[in-house]
């Protein structure tokens, strides 16, 4: 690609060869060319035709420092995230950091682009989108030290607001006792329920002959009373659930000490990129105050402390 010139230059890289090939004298060339007789002196001595690279001779950032940036590259090459990943995970560091800025410091050191995974993936489709009160709801062990529990997680997709019991056991009526706590807790009306095939949800996991023909299961009765569709995901089909990962923990208390920090930060004060970095609480607001219609309440209330 060939230099860009200034919108004003009187002189282009042909002009400025002649000069600098002819044996006229300075005088003669700006008369011939209408220029200056010290553009053409300039240009004379001169052995390019090229304008210098404008700019700064060692680009830096004047809103980092050169520790943030430094921060910001080694966690680029160990942890390898994309550009708003980097960002999520830095912000509360660096609060001087913007995605434009940590963009440009990427491309200063050359970290703006990943290397590509050779390995091949399957493309992932998004979710259909729904009026929030689209509710999944799974069940992970977790393993300790003194044996495993299980933990009851309910997840809504509109703002991804989680809601997370833990039990030694799980049984139909604690998984119904779940689901009631869960619809009282919430301040948005629940309109669809995605569980698995499990028999603490649903009897189509039995063989069809022992299902009961004139029998509701217990948890499709918790969801009639409170008008909900309660929807199953296909068999041998588990990515459109099981959203919880396992842990190990040294003891019960450990876990569930972990677990209720976790909430508190995720659903109150977590960005998630897949929210426009909003957290779920954020977005809960955001939805009530443009259609109050899907809430039994205000979800202000939520939030400990005084309203203002």
């Amino acid at each position: 690609m060939g230099s860009i010139l200034h919108a004003n230059a009187k002189t282009t890289p042909r002009i400025r060869k002649e000069i600098q090939d002819s044996n006229e004298t300075l005088k003669a060339l700006a008369k011939r060319f209408s220029l200056n007789v010290k553009t053409v002196a300039k240009w004379k001595k001169l052995t390019r035709t090229t304008d210098l690279k404008s700019g700064p001779t060692l680009p830096k950032s004047t809103v980092l420092t050169q520790a943030e940036e430094s921060i910001i590259c080694e966690f680029r090459r160990v942890t390898k995230f994309a550009l708003d990943d980097v960002y999520i995970a830095l912000i509360d560091k660096i609060p001087k950091l913007t995605r434009s800025n940590l963009h440009r410091c990427l491309v200063r050191h050359n970290l703006n682009r990943l290397p590509k995974d050779d390995a091949i993936t399957r493309p992932k489709k998004p979710f259909k989108t729904y009026d929030i009160g689209y509710v999944h709801v799974d069940i992970s062990e977790v393993h300790t030290a003194k044996g495993k529990a299980y933990m009851f997680v309910g997840i809504e997709r509109a703002t991804k607001y989680i809601f997370v019991e833990v039990h030694k056991r799980m049984t139909t009526d604690i998984a119904c006792a779940f689901l009631k706590n869960f619809i009282n807790d919430c301040p948005f009306k629940i309109h669809t329920l995605l569980t698995d095939n499990g028999a603490q949800f649903s009897y189509k996991l039995l063989a069809e002959h022992l299902q009961p023909k004139e029998k509701t299961h217990p948890f499709d009765l918790v969801c009639q009373e409170s008008n909900i569709e309660h929807r199953l995901t296909k068999f041998r089909h588990p990515w459109t659930n099981g959203q919880v990962k396992l842990y190990h923990y040294e003891s019960l208390e450990e876990f569930k000490s972990h677990l209720m920090s976790f909430l508190l930060v995720y659903n109150l004060q977590r960005k998630l990129k897949s929210l426009k970095f909003k957290s779920p609480y954020d977005k809960m607001i955001e939805l009530y105050d443009e259609n109050p219609s899907y809430f039994k309440s205000n979800p202000i209330h939520k939030k400990l402390g005084l309203n203002n």
